[in-house]
């Protein structure tokens, strides 16, 4: 025979059981959707726009896109991985060099985002 809940915790059960009240803090993040950091659409570069297709974009966004440029255009060294060599578009905006480490592309891209005070 099942026992009532009361029985078990006693009258102060019903506090646990209430619903949840939001917080202050939860509600002002819900409020606040502007996209801030890394994930903030900047102007970028000409040269970096021309990759994109577009004059602004988050840094994010920009590291997906040359990843999915790379991946879509199978430029990983087979043998190392972590070689990428650069086609005549990636030229564009990795200064013109032939290869370059899968470290060094956050490095080549940042010259193209405007630096922030």
């Amino acid at each position: 025979m099942a026992a009532s809940s009361s029985k078990i915790f006693g009258r102060g059960c019903r506090a646990l059981m209430s619903a949840a009240k939001t917080s202050v803090a939860a509600e002002a993040t819900n409020a606040s959707t502007a996209k801030k950091g890394i994930l903030k659409p900047v102007q970028v570069s000409p040269a970096l726009g021309r990759f994109l297709g577009a004059a602004e974009s988050s840094r994010g966004d920009a590291v997906k896109m040359v990843w999915a440029h790379i991946k879509s255009n199978n430029l990983q060294n087979p043998a190392n991985k972590k070689e990428i060599f650069c086609d005549e578009k990636l030229k564009s905006i990795f200064e013109g060099k032939d290869q370059v480490g899968f470290l060094e592309i956050a490095r080549l891209l940042s010259k193209h985002f405007p630096k922030t005070a």
